[in-house]
This record gives structure tokens, sequence and C-alpha cells, in this order.
């Protein structure tokens, strides 16, 4: 395991984006196990982008524009949804001190999705992790696999730590409804953000 995937998978996991302000939002509307909830769905998250790189299907859809478009456009949808969502007080980001539980299972779902339609991960997957394989190596297929697992658990430890911070400033934010609106409407830019980033995105 090279110190340059470690350092590099650590900037890329730590860099704030879709699951990090998902995870975040969860925190902060429901509190810490939602937020640790929320963490497992967008590590989850990871695995159809990992299978893809390891089944070819990453270099399918950096070759196909029309491939690489369509998920682009799903994704944009998606993050557009959860901005509006969150805008009208609905979404992720509805902080009340009895705000009602979310099953465990749509925070996972919502969290798997976040990932899922982000087709910059599959890019990473497969312009970074052919790096560490050697061409010809027999044993390439669980190199990736154990890259791909230690990638996942960097994001896991990362995101829970992020979903920890928020769960444990939720109680200002309850006691400060300016507060809650200006996280609101800060949360909705930035998934918005995110939305443009993405619709420009070149595979």
């Amino acid at each position: 395991m090279g110190i340059e995937f470690l350092v590099t998978s650590l900037i890329v996991v730590v860099t704030p984006g879709t699951g990090v302000l998902y995870t975040m939002s969860a925190g902060l509307s429901l509190g810490a196990r939602a937020s640790a909830v929320a963490a497992v769905g967008c590590t989850l998250g990871i695995v159809p982008h990992m299978l893809a790189a390891i089944t070819g299907l990453a270099a399918l859809l950096h070759t196909s524009a029309l491939a690489f478009q369509l998920l682009t456009y799903a994704g944009v949808a998606y993050l557009l949804f959860m901005a509006w969502s969150t805008l009208r007080d609905n979404g992720a980001l509805t902080v009340a001190a009895d705000a009602a539980p979310r099953s465990a299972g749509r925070l996972i779902g919502s969290g798997v999705l976040v990932n899922m339609l982000n087709p910059k991960l599959t890019i990473f997957f497969f312009a970074f992790l052919p790096q560490f394989v050697r061409p010809g190596d027999p044993a390439a297929l669980p190199r990736m696999i154990e890259l791909s697992a230690v990638f996942m658990l960097l994001t896991l430890v990362v995101f829970l730590g992020y979903g920890r911070f928020a769960a444990a400033v939720r109680s200002r934010v309850i006691a400060r409804p300016r507060v809650l609106t200006w996280l609101r409407r800060t949360f909705a830019g930035a998934f918005v953000l995110l939305a443009a980033r993405l619709a420009v995105a070149e595979p």
C-alpha cells in the first residue's frame, strides 16, 4: 500500500462534495445516529463505481460521450432535487428539536444515490486505481479490490467525522432560526454549485 495512494485518496475524500454535504445535513437535521447511517449510505454508493472500474464499464463511460452524459444528467437532476428539497424544508436539512426520525433505509438509499450518480467517482477509479496495479500482474483484481476497500474505509471514517461535528452543533443551530435559514440556503446553493460543475464535466 503506497503512501501516495493513501495521501491522494485522503485529499479526495476530505474535500467537501455531495456526500459530505448530505452527511452533514443529516447530522444537523436528525443527530449523530442519522449522520452515521448517511455516511454508510454514501460509502456504499462507491461500490457501483468500484465495480465499474474493475469490470471495465468505466472504460466505456470514459470513451462513450452518450453513456457519460446520461449518467451526468441523472446526477445533475438529483443534486438539483436535493437543493430544492432543502429550500422547501422537506429535505435533509430540516432541523428541529423534535424532528421525526427517518428510516435507516431511506437515509442509506439517499446516500447511495448521492455518490452513485456522480460520474466523477467513476473517472477517479478509472484514472487513479490502475496507476497502482502493475500491467500483467496476476493479482491485479485482488489488488484493485484491496485499494477500493481502503478508499471506502477512508470515506466512511472521514464522513463519520463530518457527521459527528454537524450533530455536535445541532443544538446551537436549533436555538438560532437565522443560522438555520443561512445554513439551509448555503447547503442548497452548494448543491446547485456542485450540479453546475457536474453539468460541465467532460469524459
